[in-house]
């Protein structure tokens, strides 16, 4: 596993892209949000990606490592990531394209299997939900930009999980080898290696819960079954994990498993 810089160093992490840490360490973002810049060698132009909050002196720093900035993209729509775009946008005279219309700016919406041709390189978008609907990975060569749909450690929040498992056997089919740089954490070297791990973990999961509610019956809440799947696990973390169970239950219920 790759040791993070110091806060608010660019660190390269390929020949085509680097890395900005945002300070904002924490529960839901790790030791804090990435914010990618992207260039071909050679480019003049970057792309920036999941700017993070709005948060000033990271920002500048941003701002100031990248330099000409032809395009801003977001992964989702999760503050940590685009709150700042905005304030970001109007600093480097830059679009703003997201898969979610309302977080555009000067661009149209990103579209699954669309191809951007910005700072010398070929991004492939990729729309991955279940962490949430509009999460989208960016793929490159030989990287792939997970945003919160894979993380660089641990395994992410899910609110649909039908869609998620979908997301992941996409993720999964990948060429090995491709690098996966997420929005939290550090880089991962296979992305579709860890997309079967996340796989094998969400049907470990279902499991679980399947053989909660069997003590506790089928129309036991989510909180109710945090409370004894995840009763090894620090409380503070229970209210993440009673978002991720009650999309487990939502899909159990769905497939009928639950009744």
């Amino acid at each position: 596993m790759t040791a993070h810089p110091a806060y608010g160093e660019l660190r390269q992490v390929t020949p085509s892209a680097a890395v900005v840490l945002e300070d904002n360490p924490g529960a839901m973002t790790l030791e804090g949000t990435n914010t990618w810049l992207l260039r071909a060698p050679g480019s003049s132009a970057c792309v920036i990606v999941d700017p993070g909050y709005e948060d000033v002196p990271h920002l500048t720093r941003v701002a100031e490592a990248a330099g000409e900035v032809e395009l801003i993209l977001v992964t989702h729509q999760h503050p940590d990531h685009v709150q700042g775009a905005p304030w970001l946008a109007d600093r480097v005279n830059a679009p703003i394209r997201a898969y979610e219309p309302t977080l555009c700016a000067g661009a149209p919406a990103l579209t699954d299997g669309e191809v951007v041709e910005a700072a010398g390189l070929s991004i492939e978008v990729l729309h991955t939900p279940g962490h949430t609907e509009d999460s989208i990975c960016l793929m490159t060569k030989d990287t792939v930009l997970t945003g919160d749909s894979v993380l660089g450690r641990g395994t992410t929040v899910i609110s649909d999980l039908g869609a998620y498992l979908g997301s992941l056997r996409r993720l999964a089919e990948l060429p090995a080898g491709v690098l996966a740089l997420p929005g939290h954490g550090p880089e991962l070297p296979d992305v579709a290696t860890t997309a079967r791990e996340y796989l094998t973990h969400r049907e470990e999961r279902l499991n679980q819960i399947r053989t909660a509610l069997t003590q506790l019956g089928p129309n036991a809440t989510a909180r109710q079954v945090v409370e004894l799947v995840y009763r090894d696990v620090d409380e503070s973390l229970w209210g993440p994990a009673e978002w991720s169970v009650r999309a487990q239950l939502d899909y159990l219920r769905s497939t009928g498993e639950a009744s």
